[in-house]
């Protein structure tokens, strides 16, 4: 591709790896390197200025913006001094081999998002990065509707056709990441990159706080099953009430009873949607016919689903309602997050 391409590099309290790094990355043909010390102060000042003697362009914040403020910073400058051009994303902690990030880049392209991405198959890879990606994945896949092996690699080509979206994603930290990934991949195709995966003394450099950081990156998911768990628990509460309070036999008291149990929790649903987990500023009268769309559609499944069980296994109906809904939950969230109120 004739697009320049500019590698950038957050880095907190680095230490000499990333000049080595550097040093190997030009030797493959990768002269164009941002560097931003995002906040690091005087614990690693001799990496910085020697990075700078080596031709690198380093940026630097005053205090510690998180990794998502890093890159923006790193993507301005880029394009403030070399215009149009594809960013190569990189980790400063030694997870990038220096031929890795070459691969990358030479699989950029104009009309894909690159992603190198690893393999947690193997006996060096900590317990809690490799729960962390799958969970990753799992979600990743049922809030895009996209399958994405590595959604937390930091190592990405990102096309020319993303640049303003990189620029204006929301988040400052890592929650930045899977952001942007999110609305990429609604933009243009993934291409994945096999590489290697490397953790050194149980990944320790990494900068990543496995609680703090993931409530960061999964916090829209998670509002939402808060309001999906308020609203189940009025559903059923409801539900019990309306099933024995109908003069009707246990089975035909399903679909009246979930009816009217589900009128009074979605209301409650939508609000707390609306407000509390998406955030949205959209036309609420245009939210509320697509919900009330899937408000229909969902109590029908649900309370079809619901007696056919009833029918079949001899268990309480609300045991077999509970079961049901949980499943709807994530078709649902897609929905919502993708549709209601996007």
């Amino acid at each position: 591709m004739s697009v320049r391409k500019v590698i950038i590099i957050p880095a907190l309290r680095p230490d000499k790896r990333l000049i080595v790094l550097c040093e190997k990355l030009r030797g493959l043909g990768l002269d164009d390197i941002v560097i931003i010390d995002d906040g690091s102060g005087n614990a690693s000042r001799d990496v910085f200025d020697e990075l700078e003697r080596q031709g690198c362009f380093v940026q630097r914040h005053e205090k510690n913006l998180g990794k998502g403020a890093a890159l923006k910073t790193g993507f301005c400058f880029a394009k403030n001094r070399f215009g149009s051009c594809i960013y190569i994303t990189a980790d400063a902690d030694g997870q990038h081999l220096p031929e890795d990030i070459a691969k990358v880049a030479d699989s950029a392209e104009e009309n894909a998002l690159v992603l190198g991405v690893r393999s947690f198959s193997g006996k060096n890879v900590p317990f809690r990065s490799k729960f962390g990606n799958r969970t990753s994945s799992f979600l990743f896949r049922i809030y895009n509707g996209v399958k994405c092996p590595d959604t937390q690699t930091g190592l990405r080509a990102i096309p020319p056709a993303l640049e303003q979206l990189a620029l204006d994603t929301d988040g400052e930290r890592y929650e930045y990441e899977m952001n942007f990934l999110g609305e990429a991949c609604r933009k243009l195709p993934l291409k994945y990159v096999p590489i290697t995966t490397v953790y050194e003394d149980g990944n320790r450099s990494s900068h990543f706080r496995p609680v703090a950081d993931s409530l960061r990156i999964y916090a829209k998911f998670l509002k939402f099953a808060i309001g999906s768990l308020t609203g189940a628990i009025a559903d059923a509460l409801l539900y019990l009430l309306f099933s024995s309070l109908l003069p009707l036999s246990r089975t035909a008291a399903v679909f009246p009873a979930t009816a009217l149990a589900r009128i009074g929790s979605g209301a409650v649903n939508f609000a707390m949607n609306r407000f509390f987990a998406f955030g949205s500023k959209n036309p609420a009268g245009k939210e509320l016919l697509k919900y009330g769309i899937l408000f229909v559609g969902q109590m029908l499944v649900s309370a079809g689903a619901v007696t056919l069980l009833s029918l079949i296994i001899p268990i309480p109906t609300i045991i077999i309602k509970i079961v049901v809904d949980t499943l709807l939950f994530f078709v649902s969230y897609a929905i919502q997050k993708n549709w209601v109120f996007r």
